[in-house]
């Protein structure tokens, strides 16, 4: 390993190290799951020798957040998120960036991966096609489901505490999208053992069956900072924020 690999690699094992004055070509050599968090945010390739402080203020956007971001994303779960530093009016940067996210999920991954799922099921027996196609389904509605709960009731509402609106007569607060915050991710690993463990051995070709689990564990890992990024970041802000504001009254 030459000395760039080397350089690379201990940056990638320390997101910590992730700072404004990096140039964002650097970070995104460090780790390429950085490159879809670039395009949730707008920022498009071909962005030359731009530091990360100067792509951030070029699309008004805290560097503090951006970083805290590539943090979580780049970390093998051993980071954990410090939020002092946030801005309340970064809350409407985080619920841009999951909103943009689920668009990502919805659009791109999900019908990604159901194209693959749709060609191993075509090489499968009738019974085992059944259960792969009713549990994707199944799986794909869940997903609808939560996101359809977070962009109607969850964002909504952290949006008019921001602007300084709280509706006390409904009783709602951010601990009851804590409590009960679906794990959509849960469904993936039991997507993965019916594929690893159950399928026949001659029910689809290999490199069929390992294309659609490549994809699987991609998403399922996305998801997983997904998730983290709202139990860890959102939720501990807003909940900053409505404290604040019973203290105002």
């Amino acid at each position: 390993m030459n000395g760039r690999q080397t350089a690379q690699t201990d940056r990638a094992s320390h997101p910590t190290r992730f700072d404004e004055n990096m140039k964002l070509a650097e970070l995104v050599a460090s780790d390429y799951r950085l490159l879809s968090i670039l395009s949730r945010l707008g920022i498009q390739l071909g962005f030359g020798e731009t530091s990360v402080g100067n792509m951030c203020r070029r699309h008004n956007l805290s560097a503090d957040l951006f970083l805290l971001i590539c943090r979580i994303y780049s970390s093998d779960g051993d980071y954990t998120p410090e939020t002092d530093h946030l801005a309340t009016t970064d809350l409407e940067d985080i619920t841009s960036y999951l909103y943009r996210s689920h668009l990502y999920y919805s659009e791109t991954v999900i019908p990604r991966l159901g194209e693959k799922i749709e060609l191993m099921m075509n090489s499968c027996g009738a019974i085992h096609r059944k259960i792969l196609k009713t549990f994707y389904s199944d799986y794909c509605s869940e997903v609808a489901n939560h996101f359809e709960y977070e962009e109607k009731t969850v964002f909504p509402y952290i949006r008019n505490l921001i602007s300084g609106h709280r509706d006390e007569s409904h009783g709602y607060d951010i601990a009851k999208f804590r409590d009960n915050h679906s794990d959509i991710d849960a469904k993936l690993d039991d997507l993965k053992s019916i594929i690893i463990k159950y399928l026949p051995e001659d029910c689809c070709p290999a490199e069929i069956r390992n294309e659609v689990l490549f994809e699987i564990f991609r998403f399922e890992e996305d998801l997983s900072k997904h998730t983290d990024i709202e139990n860890h970041v959102l939720i501990p802000l807003v909940k900053k924020l409505e404290t604040d504001g019973r203290n105002d009254i």
